[in-house]
């Protein structure tokens, strides 16, 4: 059950992100509108409906972007738009061509995860693109699944379909989603091998490294709080030691003064071959997790691993203090 209260700014903006997953909070004189505040400290209102038989979690739009008083003041309409029935659209367009409607409307991703979606999605469901999406049968969706070699991947593009297909339902371009009554595809979810004791084993075999660029490159996995293609994609010019920032991110006392230790001489903060940065040194960090006794470590697992750890803060300076603390308390050699 939702935490109730009457919603106002400075209790929404005190509201404690909670550790893992997100918390659900009521306002009590809209008791309609509620508020999503997930791990890492974003606010989201939302309004839940049936709608077709199904419950329905409506977004209405972030806070503080979106105030208080304009998301009670949307509830009553989008509760009522959420009981219309969908247009009939007489005009049938193909698969492709709705894809593009729904990647525009619907998907809200940076530019890198973007294109790695739509790569997905042309390799694995390009038998769809010219078909009527009016006409596309459970059986068609069912051949396009079983042909993806992976049960990761055919198990997202399965929830995509699904997502899709209740996109065109509400748009009124198809009745009925094919995707409906198909089997899910099981999985065997990837447990995370890192503790704190493999990650100070990492550490120790890392500072050992004799190639300062990627000795560098492979410490800041673990003190930058940043995904493995931006921190080797990271140019200089793009990096304010004065406020301790790359881009609009924080960077910990760890990351800086390491990054301040590299020689500026080019572009790249991390060069590789041919003028580019470090792509992808899958080969050199696959002999340091076997060093550290982490064999099916990836660069992956460590920023989970640190994400899921530190309190997060909209405040940068609240943020960076928290990465601070996380990272003298994970990398003490003497606790």
């Amino acid at each position: 059950m939702a935490h109730q209260f009457f919603f106002n700014p400075y209790i929404l903006d005190n509201l404690p992100a909670p550790v893992a997953g997100f918390d659900v909070v009521q306002d009590l004189s809209e008791p309609r509108l509620r508020m999503y505040i997930t791990s890492r400290g974003v606010k989201t209102f939302f309004v839940r409906k049936r709608v077709r038989g199904k419950d329905k979690r409506i977004l209405i739009g972030k806070y503080p972007e979106t105030d208080i008083e304009e998301a009670r003041g949307a509830v009553a309409g989008i509760l009522e738009n959420a009981q219309k029935k969908p247009p009939v659209r007489r005009k049938k367009i193909t698969f492709k061509q709705f894809l593009d409607l729904y990647l525009e409307n619907k998907v809200r991703r940076e530019e890198y995860s973007r294109m790695k979606l739509v790569r997905a999605i042309k390799r694995h469901l390009g038998d769809l693109f010219d078909k009527k999406i009016a006409e596309i049968a459970p059986d068609d969706v069912n051949n396009v699944i079983n042909n993806i070699h992976g049960r990761a991947i055919a198990a997202r593009m399965q929830e995509l379909l699904q997502s899709v297909f209740n996109y065109a339902m509400d748009m009124g371009y198809v009745k009925k989603n094919p995707t409906d009554g198909l089997n899910k595809i099981p999985q065997n979810r990837r447990v995370r091998p890192l503790n704190r004791t493999g990650l100070l084993r990492l550490v120790s075999v890392i500072e050992k490294m004799d190639d300062v660029i990627l000795r560098a490159a492979f410490l800041m996995q673990v003190y930058g709080f940043i995904s493995r293609s931006k921190i080797f994609a990271m140019a200089w010019e793009d990096l304010d030691f004065n406020h301790d920032l790359w881009k609009d991110w924080p960077l910990s006392d760890r990351a800086t003064v390491l990054l301040q230790d590299l020689p500026q001489d080019g572009q790249w903060v991390f060069p590789g071959r041919g003028g580019m940065h470090i792509i992808d040194p899958r080969t050199a960090w696959k002999r340091v997790a076997q060093q550290a006794g982490i064999p099916n470590l990836t660069m992956d697992d460590v920023y989970k691993f640190l994400m899921r750890q530190v309190v997060w803060a909209s405040d940068k300076e609240d943020l960076r203090a928290n990465m601070n603390t996380l990272l003298d308390e994970l990398l003490d050699r003497s606790a």
